[in-house]
């Protein structure tokens, strides 16, 4: 993966979580930031990156959508079910990259879908099996590997398109 098609993968994934409401608006504007440098560049994206900490909670809900657009990334809509799934598979990404622990994952995608999103119910399931493990013959090793077969098949979604422009459209 390049460079550039690597943040475009963060920022996608950025966008993602801020509109599932896992992260914060900033972490955005950085994510923005680091695409910058990286070499992707729209007029949109350097308005988004140009924000700052204080104005990102106000603005990066009317700067990212065209910003995303800008680069061929998707936005998703607060609370949508794609976007419920794209915000797990950036946790699986950040669980693959060492960001979290399999524990932390589970625990994160369990207590915000429980186990009504169909992408991530065995996740849901595997967290119930590490609260169980005092009474059963698992190892925490072995749910971990669980896990993280489930998070590489979460991760193995097609990558986003990486082409910067300068202009929309």
């Amino acid at each position: 993966m390049t460079s550039t098609e690597a943040a475009a993968s963060a920022l996608q994934d950025h966008a993602a979580l801020w509109s599932m409401g896992d992260i914060r608006a900033s972490d955005v504007v950085n994510a923005a930031c680091d695409a910058l440098v990286a070499g992707l560049d729209t007029p949109g994206l350097r308005m988004l990156a140009a924000c700052t900490r204080a104005e990102a909670d106000y603005d990066v809900h009317d700067l990212l959508p065209p910003a995303l657009d800008e680069l061929g990334l998707a936005f998703y809509p607060v609370g949508s079910e794609a976007g419920q799934e794209a915000a797990a598979r950036a946790l699986a990404r950040r669980m693959l990259a060492g960001e979290l622990t399999p524990r932390e994952f589970t625990f994160r995608i369990h207590q915000r879908h429980g186990h009504e999103l169909p992408l991530t119910e065995r996740l849901a399931e595997l967290d119930d099996k590490y609260d169980t493990l005092e009474y059963g013959d698992r190892t925490v090793d072995q749910v971990n590997a669980e896990v993280t077969v489930e998070a590489r098949r979460l991760a193995a979604h097609p990558t986003v398109r990486a082409e910067p422009t300068d202009s929309p459209g």
